[in-house]
């Protein structure tokens, strides 16, 4: 029987939920809700307490659709202020978990662990065509590619303080294989993968699911 301290509740979808503290959604931006990183920081916040208040014990950072090459080409900043962007998805966070920690205290609440996620989208996101939902992308694009778009956000997320990856709604095998070498890079960070699927047991881009999670756990069993 699972114990109940190894069972952990997540968030839930951020752009829904920060919608309600915008008031418009993301839809159809090509930073989804990661725009709002230099817009409307106080309403991330918010969002987080959100799913804080309703009992999640992790919360993942509005880093999803975050990167140094889409911050660049659609807001206009530096590199090293696109850098600052993904830093501020962490702090965002952490300044959460301490309000709620300390909302608990205040009120003689019980005061639970709350571990912070760095949400890691996959790289047809970035693309902004609708392969995310496919994979096609991995027909056109090199495994050197997808690494060199992945590391400097997560490089950011993990110096930045996170407790763990998630590595989100991956839909194609090349890429999942990319992230999962990239995690040998990372021996302190944990992290989870999951994917995007077409079916009960296909990924999106047409790979078998089963086979897909066997090999991302084989090459990083330690």
């Amino acid at each position: 029987m699972t114990s109940p301290a190894s069972v952990y509740v997540l968030d839930g979808g951020f752009s829904s939920q920060i919608s309600r503290h915008v008031g418009t959604t993301a839809d159809g931006d090509p930073l989804w809700t990661a725009r709002f990183l230099q817009t409307n920081p106080e309403d991330i916040v918010k969002t987080h307490l959100d799913f804080l208040r309703a009992g999640a014990d992790v919360i993942s950072t509005n880093s999803y659709q975050a990167s140094i090459g889409g911050f660049m080409k659609h807001i206009g900043v530096t590199a090293e202020e696109a850098y600052n962007l993904i830093r501020r998805a962490v702090e965002l966070a952490k300044r959460a978990r301490q309000e709620y920690t300390e909302e608990c205290h205040n009120q003689g609440m019980p005061v639970r662990k709350i571990l912070i996620a760095g949400s890691v989208g996959p790289y047809g996101a970035y693309l902004h065509d609708g392969s995310e939902y496919t994979g096609e992308y991995a027909d056109k694009t090199q495994e050197e590619t997808m690494y060199e778009w992945h590391k400097p956000r997560i490089d950011t997320l993990v110096s930045s303080g996170v407790d763990l990856l998630a590595i989100e709604t991956i839909p194609c095998k090349k890429e999942a294989m990319v992230l999962t070498n990239m995690l040998k890079k990372y021996p302190s960070v944990k992290a989870w993968i999951s994917f995007s699927c077409k079916d009960d047991v296909s990924l999106a881009h047409g790979e078998n699911f089963q086979e897909v999670a066997r090999a991302c756990w084989e090459m990083n069993t330690e």
